[in-house]
């Protein structure tokens, strides 16, 4: 029951990131998809992983560890894609 609700919020958050940011510019596209990694996609993906690898191992300390691993894994792609959004030039022609 709890990975079929990490599943709900992840996918909900995945759609809400993606109507979010449709149609927006590249640098907020960054910026929607570097922030949804962090609050989304890194602690419930990791927590799904894991878990689904601890049952089928039969090992808990095997699901602490395999989050251990992913979960900054992930928050670390989702800050670089933050960063690069947030300090990306938009590529505006202006005339003169």
């Amino acid at each position: 029951m709890a990975i079929a609700i990490a599943l709900t919020i992840l996918i909900l958050g995945l759609m809400f990131a993606r109507g979010v940011s449709q149609g927006k510019s590249t640098k907020r596209k960054y910026i929607v998809w570097g922030t949804t990694t962090i609050l989304i996609i890194a602690p419930f993906f990791s927590w799904v992983v894991a878990i689904l690898f601890g049952i089928n191992q039969g090992d808990g300390f095997a699901a602490v560890g395999l989050m251990m691993m992913l979960f900054p894994l992930f928050f670390l792609i989702g800050l670089v894609i933050l960063l690069i959004g947030i300090f990306k030039k938009d590529n505006i022609n202006k005339s003169i």
